[in-house]
């Protein structure tokens, strides 16, 4: 394993006896390559798995709630969430090149064990909540395009530990394509709709302009904290800390400066495609249903029966159906690699590839599977936004570790984040911080 201690960095205590996802660690080739195109090419994949958490059918949920209630309002909540995606990933990459580390081993390592295990404990509840929102989009998908019931389609979204297994074991380049593949199906299904919808782009612009209403309406600060929990997810920080590790991109300090230069390209290019996504289907939602006074739904299934007599196409409900199967299978590959690099991190366990995925996915995919049973088909839509808020409320406590890591000179060495990025960086955590406290005293002033 590389030393972390390299570069100047001495702050850590110990070296990390298992490297992050070490069955594919450094598994993807980036020295030898003479020309620097392909060495940028060959850090395309790892952005796009992030960007899945960035649409995903949480992300679906709140936007629909919040395309036909409030029209395009909670547009600038999409961009502005983006642009912290966008800085936040880019701290986990330069954690993990800086210091050979993810940020579930950079916890372990840096804080006492009570700590340690509490930040696990909250992280495996992130990605519970996250799983809850998968497996339910996925159930959702597979009923409304093949009439499977909801129960069913829940134990089918099981089966993806063993497509990662398969996919891992050609390469993790083709997990990759799998996903890259499918986040491209994910677009064209939309180009169709938007398409279709023909929304006033003028309206569209005007979405993207701040409003305090955001904040002082207690009906569009929940929303808006679901679609800022279903964007800077919790697991996503921690993934791509863990899967920048599979490009073996050398030791040395120039190398690493430009495997943070293309990964950072890499999940911002990939960041900007999910703000797309992600902005469409709140732009379908508010021309769809604000426009036409349907500001009540927020169901999967309700906006997918509505498309087609709303937009005058019998294959806009095909299209949304196939889109969001492709999220839910997507979100479910990169929710599973997460609980890897969790569990991974925090407990520092040594297990077969596949025993490891398999509880990994056990924890979370149980409770997400009783609870979708229990529901059943009726109050989806709200328990994908709880689940949403739920993950915004988990987010601080993988966001403050994150930025404090990458701006300790000790922890970083020549790799050190940048003084404007960092003040940047606490900025933003501060800011969901707040947004979240304040979300909290609503809740308990609507409870009294």
């Amino acid at each position: 394993m590389t030393d972390p201690t390299s570069d100047g960095a001495t702050g850590w205590k110990r070296r990390s006896s298992v490297p992050s996802m070490s069955d594919v660690h450094r598994s993807v080739a980036v020295q030898g390559m003479n020309s620097s195109w392909r060495r940028a090419a060959a850090f395309i994949g790892p952005g796009y798995l992030v960007a899945v958490g960035y649409m995903d059918p949480g992300n679906w949920a709140t936007s629909i709630a919040g395309g036909s209630r409030f029209g395009y309002t909670l547009l600038v909540v999409a961009l502005i969430s983006n642009i912290m995606a966008i800085i936040l990933q880019s701290l986990c990459a330069r954690l993990a090149i800086a210091s050979g580390r993810d940020l579930a081993q950079a916890c372990k390592d840096a804080y006492p064990k009570a700590v340690s295990r509490t930040l696990w404990m909250l992280a495996e509840v992130a990605i519970i909540a996250t799983d809850i929102a998968e497996v339910i989009g996925t159930a959702i998908g597979l009923n409304l395009l093949f009439g499977i019931p909801l129960e069913i389609g829940v134990v089918i979204t099981a089966l993806d530990v063993f497509l990662i297994l398969y996919l891992q074991r050609l390469g993790f380049r083709w997990v990759e394509a799998l996903v890259i593949v499918l986040l491209a199906v994910i677009a064209v299904c939309f180009v169709l709709q938007i398409a279709l919808a023909d929304p006033n782009w003028g309206d569209v612009i005007r979405g993207f302009a701040p409003t305090t209403e955001i904040v002082t309406n207690p009906e569009m600060l929940y929303l808006a904290l679901g679609i800022l929990g279903a964007t800077v997810m919790p697991h996503n920080l921690y993934l791509h800390s863990g899967i920048v590790q599979t490009r073996n991109y050398g030791d040395s300090l120039p190398e690493k400066r430009e495997a943070l230069k293309f990964a950072t390209i890499d999940s911002t290019v990939a960041l900007m495609f999910a703000l797309c996504v992600n902005a469409s289907i709140l732009i379908l939602a508010a021309a769809t249903f604000n426009t036409t006074g349907r500001t009540e739904i927020a169901e999967l299934g309700e906006a997918h029966s509505l498309l087609a007599p709303m937009l005058g196409a019998a294959i806009a409900p095909t299209l949304f159906g196939i889109a969001l199967l492709c999220c839910g299978i997507n979100s479910t590959v990169t929710a599973t690699l997460a609980g890897q690099i969790v569990m991974e991190g925090f407990l520092d366990i040594k297990l077969p590839p596949w025993l490891r995925r398999l509880i990994t996915r056990a924890i979370a995919i149980i409770p997400a599977a009783a609870i979708t049973i229990w529901y059943g088909e009726s109050g989806t839509a709200q328990l994908l936004i709880l689940t949403q808020v739920i993950l915004s409320l988990q987010l601080s406590f993988a966001v403050f570790p994150l930025v404090m890591f990458t701006a300790d000179r000790r922890k970083m060495g020549d790799l050190v984040a940048p003084r404007a990025l960092v003040a940047f960086a606490f900025f933003i955590a501060f800011v969901i911080a707040a947004l979240n406290i304040k979300l909290l005293f609503d809740f308990l002033a609507a409870a009294a």
